[in-house]
């Protein structure tokens, strides 16, 4: 199964905007607001419907961070491979909210708690809130993190961190 997604951080002044996930794929854990791209929809389009959808908000002006790869193998084979794109954004209209979905929490940017979030964010969340623009691949086994790569897309010639 190959699918395109979307993640988005809100951004207010040296915060971030997470959201406990209440359901799905990766419940209980922090995350950005974000899902799947539908068919006919770009994924900025994407990431202003979920943001709307989860915690009410329709963010103004997104900012591309990066395109991430996911790929969850089980079993000897691959399960599942997800292109998200992520993007942030500082200007939007409304007041987080709750939903049946997710739990909006403000964090200041230092205190991410990357302990309670996907085993990846912790290397490419950070150059991402920085205001770089990376590309990643990240190979888990059964949704536990096994290899990855990462790059600034300024200079994606070389790796800023490599993990085999």
């Amino acid at each position: 199964m190959i699918l395109v997604e979307t993640l988005l951080y809100l951004v207010r002044g040296g915060e971030v905007l997470l959201i406990l996930k209440k359901r799905g794929l990766g419940a209980g854990l922090y995350n950005g607001v974000g899902g799947k791209v539908k068919p006919g929809e770009t994924p900025e389009e994407a990431a202003v419907r979920e943001a709307v959808e989860e915690i009410g908000v329709k963010p103004l002006q997104l900012n591309w961070g990066g395109l991430l790869e996911f790929w969850n193998f089980v079993d000897g084979g691959v399960e599942s491979v997800h292109y998200v794109h992520v993007f942030t954004s500082n200007s939007y209209v409304g007041e987080p909210r709750e939903s049946e979905e997710a739990i909006p929490q403000w964090f200041r940017k230092e205190e991410v708690p990357y302990d309670k979030m996907w085993e990846d964010d912790r290397y490419w969340l950070p150059v991402v809130l920085g205001g770089g623009r990376i590309y990643g691949r990240f190979e888990f086994q059964k949704w536990k993190l096994r290899r990855w790569s990462l790059y600034l897309l300024e200079e994606a010639s070389q790796p800023l961190l490599d993990l085999v």
